[in-house]
């Protein structure tokens, strides 16, 4: 494999990304909108409510990351493939000398990247303006801690790969980009379903659960990347994605 095919392939995506303000919505204003309306939301309650349900909303909020990266994957993921479909940009690309590899792994780069360090940069806006707003009410910082490091190193990672594996499978029995984004939130429904028993502090956000939560989503990560990988096949694209 090539690696610097795939890196131009890449690149070529990242500018096309840059070129759709849709695409620019969700990967920036979506995000800081809730980095900032959160910590906002704690705020109102540190003086009125138990340290400790305001440390299990704080970290249900954390958790509220594993959902962002994977919305935003979800839109990189499907109009790199199916735009370009729709587009008739796809099929040129196809037919250069790049494997089947390169070409998929330039789509995940694409993909994973933007989406991942987007969520760090937000992440840390997050995280000063809880400090900001709860270190009188604690008594100390509360971020950084090892939860959300775990949540940031692992389980973001882990949330855009399942993403962008389930778009790939998604985007070769589709034909629009709406649809490939609606299936692929669907699939995911069961994670986000999550989010409800920790915001109503009925599920602990620890190292154990998000341990278990990691090792889920791996082995669906890696169910679905032989799965795309045998989608995901040169030949179908050309004659098959009309």
């Amino acid at each position: 494999m090539n690696f610097s095919k795939s890196w131009v392939i890449a690149n070529k995506d990242f500018s096309i990304f840059m070129k759709k303000k849709r695409i620019l919505y969700t990967l920036i204003i979506l995000p800081l909108i809730f980095s900032i309306i959160l910590p906002l939301s704690i705020r109102s309650l540190t003086n009125e409510t138990d340290p400790a349900d305001v440390i299990a909303l704080i970290n249900a909020f954390s958790y509220f990351y594993v959902i962002l990266v994977y919305i935003q994957s979800t839109t990189l993921a499907s109009y790199s493939i199916l735009g370009e479909k729709i587009e008739q940009s796809l099929e040129p690309l196809l037919a250069t000398p790049t494997t089947e590899s390169e070409l998929l792994l330039g789509k995940t780069v694409a993909s994973f990247l933007p989406s991942v360090a987007i969520i760090y940069a937000n992440s840390v806006i997050f995280m000063v303006l809880i400090d900001l707003f709860t270190k009188t009410s604690f008594g100390y910082l509360f971020y950084p801690n090892w939860t959300m490091a775990f949540i940031l190193l692992v389980v973001v990672p882990l949330s855009s790969i399942f993403s962008i594996q389930l778009n790939v499978i998604i985007s070769s029995r589709v034909n629009d980009v709406r649809t490939a984004n609606q299936l692929g939130f669907l699939m995911f429904l069961p994670f986000m379903g999550l989010y409800i028993p920790l915001v109503t502090n009925s599920l602990s956000l620890n190292i154990v659960n998000l341990t278990v939560l990691s090792f889920t989503i791996l082995l669906i990560d890696i169910i679905l990347f032989y799965i795309s990988k045998s989608t995901f096949n040169r030949d179908k694209i050309l004659t098959k994605w009309k």
